[in-house]
């Protein structure tokens, strides 16, 4: 099977089996926030699922078809609605005949900087998951796990004969997630993070980079890092009160690409509100921050 280094080096358009039940075909889309691209996962042996399709490309569709062959796909799953993961799904739908089966529609104009992809205005599902909800095959069943943060919608995919976890965007293999209000929410966030770090999973496979072969100890320093940059803007308002975000950025993201900052303040500004909503920070009527 492939190891974490394949994964990485291994061209857009190629199946690679990385598990009994698992292959992955990369899409070409890499960037600043998908890293080497969206990876699709096909699931199962005699019958398959697909796991978030990707974007709307040709040459990915083509190179879906071409791994999936003669083998029915049973279900094509999405774990949220960002341009990166689903607008493939119809187009793969019409041509295997197989239902979208996933996450919630949702459509949502962003207030900010973007720092991912915007949401996906097609994504149509034919049967929306409830937590818990499963979706089976031959040989392969996937469970439902609602995991808000990233977005509102996302879910990822328990599979359960391999104790593994499909995890989208929510836990990736190469970076934090952005949260990036209005939809995208730090306190969901972190609760989805705890979920996680209750359930045992023997191994995540994230949409972006590589498998996660120690989840429950990746989960545990996201979570000590997002903690961390709560503390930083705490300390921050302590010193200076009434402040901006810029300003809060310029000290916390010293170091980091000045381009990368209107980003950075997204999940300041998530933090921010994440903090109102527990008592501790308010927005001043001119848009400014202070310790309540």
């Amino acid at each position: 099977m492939a190891t974490a280094h394949d994964l990485a080096d291994m061209p857009t358009g190629t199946l690679l089996q990385i598990s009994p039940r698992i292959g992955r075909v990369l899409a070409p889309n890499p960037s600043h926030f998908t890293y080497t691209g969206t990876q699709t996962y096909l699931v199962g042996t005699a019958d398959l699922a697909v796991i978030d399709p990707g974007p709307q490309d040709e040459d990915h569709l083509a190179a879906l078809v071409a791994a999936i062959g003669d083998r029915p796909v049973r279900a094509i799953l999405c774990t949220h609605t960002h341009r990166d993961h689903s607008p493939a799904a119809r187009p793969l739908s019409l041509r295997t005949g197989a239902p979208v089966i996933g996450c919630a529609p949702l459509m949502l104009e962003d207030d900010g900087p973007r720092a991912d992809a915007a949401f996906d205005p097609s994504y149509d599902p034919d049967r929306i998951l409830a937590d818990g909800e499963q979706v089976a095959g031959v040989d392969w069943t996937l469970e439902a796990v609602t995991t808000p943060g990233h977005t509102s919608n996302h879910l990822c995919f328990a599979l359960l004969q391999e104790n593994a976890l499909f995890t989208g965007d929510h836990v990736m293999g190469w970076s934090t997630s952005v949260i990036s209000p209005p939809d995208g929410d730090m306190a969901d966030y972190m609760r989805s993070m705890q979920r996680l770090l209750d359930r045992d999973d023997a191994v995540y496979y994230p949409a972006h980079g590589a498998p996660v072969p120690n989840p429950r100890r990746l989960v545990r320093g996201m979570m000590g890092h997002r903690k961390q940059r709560e503390g930083q803007i705490i300390r921050f308002l302590e010193r200076n009160g009434v402040s901006e975000i810029p300003a809060m950025v310029a000290e916390m993201y010293k170091g980091v690409d000045p381009r990368l900052h209107p980003a950075a303040g997204r999940s300041v500004l998530a933090h921010l509100i994440d903090l109102d909503g527990r008592g501790v920070a308010a927005v001043t009527e001119d848009g400014r921050w202070r310790l309540r």
